[in-house]
């Protein structure tokens, strides 16, 4: 008889790159946030994979309901509490999943304390994204998940030419690639971010909500990229129809979006934005 998975224990914990938090959500019983610099890194319920606290996660979920039916084989590059890989699964019995994340004592405390073990055909790897994803096959996945973030920014060194280009090399022609990107005032970094990801990718779509596309306000924007077309009529109604009721952003408007943003390369000196301390406050 397989052994039931205990009641996980709220409190701080000590990691390969600082101190987490694990925190249960009052409103759910089987709940839980894992917060990192009283940053919100992930949100799970150990019952139903399904539910999606954070806005930008469910805009992901989007793009992957739209994929062609069936199992997926996904990369996932930034692990946190799995998130993706567990509403993968419940939707698409099936897929296979393999995580690139840097911090193994957070690996050794999810995988504790948040059940990973339950999480069929999941395989982690403990390198850092560009390590981990230099040693992928060629043509290897249907999706690959970029959300990758030292506390709240993220890591300029995947965000360049270089290593989207690496990510291209991985997916399979059909594949889709989903970035997430945190942005505020002006969006300089997620135009050139855009840009770089326009560069590796034919089709890209951007949905973030109204307030945080316009530059408003600071927030989670995704990207989605493929080199065949993407479904953004469907998208575009399933993001605006949705409890995020974002925007999807494309074609000529992407480009106009752009504004000649440059790509980013390795060398440049692009700093990942910082939130404003009321963010999370």
């Amino acid at each position: 008889m397989a052994r039931a998975h205990r009641e996980p224990m709220p409190g701080r914990y000590p990691v390969t790159f600082g101190e987490v938090e694990l925190l249960r959500d009052l409103d759910r019983q089987d709940g839980w946030m894992l917060s990192k610099d009283d940053v919100p890194q992930s949100y799970v319920d150990l019952q139903d994979p399904t539910y999606l606290e954070f806005d930008y996660v469910r805009l992901m979920a989007d793009v992957i309901d739209l994929l062609p039916d069936g199992p997926l084989s996904c990369v996932h590059v930034g692990g946190g509490a799995c998130t993706i890989p567990r509403y993968v699964s419940a939707t698409r019995p099936g897929s296979r999943h393999l995580v690139v994340e840097p911090d193994g004592l957070l690996v050794n405390l999810v995988r504790e304390q948040l059940d990973l073990r339950s999480v069929p055909k999941l395989k982690v790897i403990v390198k850092g994204g560009r390590e981990g994803t230099a040693g992928l096959w060629d043509d290897c996945a249907d999706l690959f998940v970029l959300d990758a973030f030292s506390g709240a920014t993220m890591p300029v060194e995947l965000a360049t030419e270089q290593y989207m280009g690496d990510v291209a090399r991985v997916l399979r022609p059909g594949g889709t690639l989903l970035v997430n990107i945190a942005d505020g005032k002006g969006l300089a970094f997620a135009r050139r971010v855009t840009a770089t990801v326009r560069g590796a990718f034919r089709h890209v779509a951007l949905l973030a909500e109204p307030g945080i596309m316009r530059g408003r306000r600071f927030g989670n924007l995704i990207l989605a990229a493929s080199r065949e077309e993407l479904p953004v009529d469907l998208l575009t109604r399933r993001a605006a129809g949705g409890l995020t009721q974002a925007r999807c952003v494309h074609g000529d408007d992407l480009t106009r979006f752009l504004a000649g943003a440059a790509p980013i390369r390795d060398g440049d000196a692009v700093l990942s934005p910082v939130p404003p301390p009321a963010v999370f406050g």
